[in-house]
């Protein structure tokens, strides 16, 4: 009951929280006749808020979730959720519109909470399991959400503001579940000992004996034992602000040493900023392509097609016969390309039909690659590391992505049209691409060297494989 209980209302919050049926049409409702607004005023002054606003409480709210014990931020979010959704209901006008964004964006800072609450009150054990409820039910959630706000503008031939009246409805319930969370006693920086001492030794035992266990096996677990120490010496008194920053600072030294993780990590910031400008820009273009106002339009199928298909998609990486530590690098760069041409049949065939297609496909690429670098990052990685590089390279994305807006997007930048936006983006991946091709062919070409130079000494020697030799394959 301990795991059930909070793994059911996380669930429950999840669902909730991510069904959305107003969110394909979001371009078309701030356009049409409820609110009225430009192109110019949606997509170069509205929009780009959300982008420096989660940039900007990314950090705070990292360690705020940590220091509060994450309940208070899940809080938090429900309530930015809630008021998000009756200013997009009631209010009016651009600054109303532009604080919108600003709680929106909080909100989505908040998700940290989310993945990384029940973390703090099951065992280590049962993380994959209940990881994998909460982010199923989320994705499920999202596709419901986008069925329904489709079903509901083409069956039941309703107004758009209906659909935000459900999604209200919806983010009022989620709003219900965090209330009834058990509040953790424990958190990965600030409260490493709070709770009962007997307890904290025993937890404090656990994992130094899996460390030494691990020792041989993980190279980074291996710098593990001198965090413990340090988290045996706060003991149960809380860990100050210095020591978690002086914490932070020498694990992030520590993981970013390694080539293999600094390579996926580098793909995961430059990916995620590219992924979210398309999908925060892939309705203005549709609305340019196919006018909502003199067409049917099905965003909503779109939306809720890409997220399964690209769940499926993160779902089959475990069997793809692909050696991920040798053919990384190339992979990424011949997947990169994938999404640079879908992004270019968008911008310039301007066919509505292509748009929807490659955008599920560039979604679902995204989505396959993306859980590939979750599990070679977290495959050498403890939870704390994992949450410090997790954040690091969210962190890197979303500056990156603040810059690009400001460049192209912002009306204080050049304020770019949509097309002409899409048509950088485009090239940003083929940039992208062309990174890791050259990242690739210098590993492969350092293999072969490698391999040449030890052949002399192989008749000689023991049969044992050079230490260059890759990773093990997934």
């Amino acid at each position: 009951m301990s795991l059930l209980y909070p793994t059911l209302l996380m669930c429950v919050y999840g669902f909730f929280s991510s069904l959305r049926p107003s969110e394909p049409f979001l371009t078309a409702y701030l356009m049409g006749p409820d609110k009225n607004l430009t192109e110019t005023q949606v997509v170069n002054e509205i929009y780009p808020v959300w982008t420096y606003s989660y940039l900007g409480l990314l950090f705070p709210i990292f360690l705020a979730t940590d220091y509060l014990r994450y309940k208070p931020v899940l809080v938090l979010q429900a309530t930015s959720l809630v008021l998000t959704y009756v200013m997009l209901l009631e209010v009016q006008g651009l600054i109303a519109m532009q604080l919108l964004e600003f709680f929106f964006g909080l909100a989505t800072a908040s998700e940290v909470a989310y993945y990384s609450y029940i973390y703090s009150i099951v065992e280590t054990e049962h993380y994959q399991r209940v990881t994998g409820y909460c982010r199923s039910i989320t994705l499920f959630g999202s596709a419901a959400g986008s069925l329904t706000g489709q079903l509901m503008l083409s069956v039941g031939k309703v107004q758009q503001r209906h659909l935000v009246i459900v999604t209200l409805t919806s983010a009022a319930a989620a709003f219900v579940a965090p209330w009834f969370l058990p509040m953790p006693m424990r958190s990965l920086f600030f409260h490493k000992g709070c709770g009962v001492a007997e307890e904290t030794l025993n937890s404090s035992r656990s994992i130094m004996k899996r460390t030494q266990d691990s020792e041989s096996e993980e190279p980074l677990n291996s710098q593990d034992t001198s965090m413990l120490a340090m988290a045996s010496e706060v003991g149960n008194h809380r860990t100050g602000l210095v020591e978690v920053f002086r914490m932070l600072f020498d694990d992030f030294l520590q993981c970013y040493r390694q080539r293999t993780l600094l390579a996926w990590s580098l793909w995961w910031a430059l990916a995620t900023c590219g992924y979210l400008q398309v999908i925060n820009y892939a309705q203005p273009l549709w609305e340019k392509v196919r006018p909502s106002q003199e067409y049917e339009i099905y965003n909503g199928y779109v939306e809720m097609l890409s997220t399964l298909l690209g769940a499926v998609a993160a779902l089959l990486v475990s069997y793809l016969p692909i050696c991920w530590a040798v053919w990384g690098e190339l992979a990424l760069c011949v997947l990169s390309l994938l999404m640079a041409v879908c992004i270019f049949v968008m911008d310039t065939l301007k066919n509505i039909w292509l748009c929807y297609g490659s955008y599920i496909v560039f979604r679902a690429t995204y989505m396959l690659l993306i859980t590939v670098a979750t599990y070679q990052v977290a495959a050498s990685l403890n939870m704390q590391r994992y949450a410090l590089v997790f954040g690091v390279n969210t962190f890197v994305a979303l500056l990156l992505q603040s810059l690009l807006t400001v460049a192209v997007v912002d009306s204080a930048g050049l304020g770019l049209d949509v097309f002409t936006q899409f048509l950088i983006y485009g090239g940003y991946f083929t940039l992208v691409s062309g990174v890791f091709l050259l990242a690739g062919l210098c590993k492969l070409a350092s293999s072969r060297r490698s391999k040449h130079d030890a052949l002399p000494g192989s008749q000689t020697e023991s049969e044992s494989p050079p230490a260059s030799d890759p990773g093990s394959c997934i």
